[in-house]
């Protein structure tokens, strides 16, 4: 990953510490949250992987390859599971394809750097990767992020939630603790993404 090794080790962290969490839950998870929680664990997985400096573990020329093979894998399993009883698949699932191939993009990204070896880690490289397409996953991460971090949030005691003509009573419905902590670690791996992208 380019940028300083400090943000690359902090990344490696918040991927172990997520995938950890996410395969937890996908055993103990109920039937449904399982398929979901492997995906999570899968992309902070790769997130850890792709986020060790080069410096101290370079992953090509084989490894960039090998993970955009299995997330591009990924990616379109994701698309697939619900086509066949609703004619198109979930918004988790389209939120894990759109991660998928954003992993598939930044190994591709790695694969071919601008220069060989891992001095170009550092500050003052060529961008990696196509501006536009960067700049599109970025804007779609930091809006994920945004609305994820807006559902943590408490609703205070009788706001009315748009499309709902009913007021929200504070504390009568509270966040379970389960569902709570997958919208945060889905936040943190958005977060994550966020910081991949901006490195590259």
């Amino acid at each position: 990953m380019h940028g300083p090794p400090l943000v690359g080790w902090l990344l490696v962290v918040l991927g172990a510490a997520t995938a950890a969490y996410c395969l937890g839950r996908a055993r103990a998870g109920a039937a449904g949250e399982r398929r979901a929680a492997r995906g999570d664990a899968l992309m902070g997985l790769g997130m850890a992987a792709m986020a060790v400096p080069v410096t101290v573990l370079d992953l090509r020329p084989w490894g960039p390859a090998a993970l955009a093979a299995l997330f591009g894998a990924a990616g379109v399993r994701a698309l697939l599971p619900d086509r066949a009883r609703t004619g198109r698949p979930e918004a988790h699932h389209v939120h894990h394809a759109v991660g998928a191939f954003a992993m598939v993009y930044m190994s591709l990204a790695m694969a071919a750097p601008p220069g060989d070896g891992p001095a170009h880690a550092h500050a003052g490289h060529e961008p990696a990767g196509t501006p536009l397409l960067t700049g599109l996953l970025l804007v779609y991460f930091a809006a994920y992020v945004v609305r994820t971090a807006a559902g943590l949030v408490p609703v205070p005691a009788g706001v009315v939630v748009p499309g709902d003509a009913r007021p929200v009573l504070g504390g009568d419905e509270p966040l379970a603790l389960p569902s709570a902590l997958t919208s945060a670690c889905r936040l943190s791996m958005g977060i994550g993404m966020l910081a991949m992208l901006l490195t590259m």
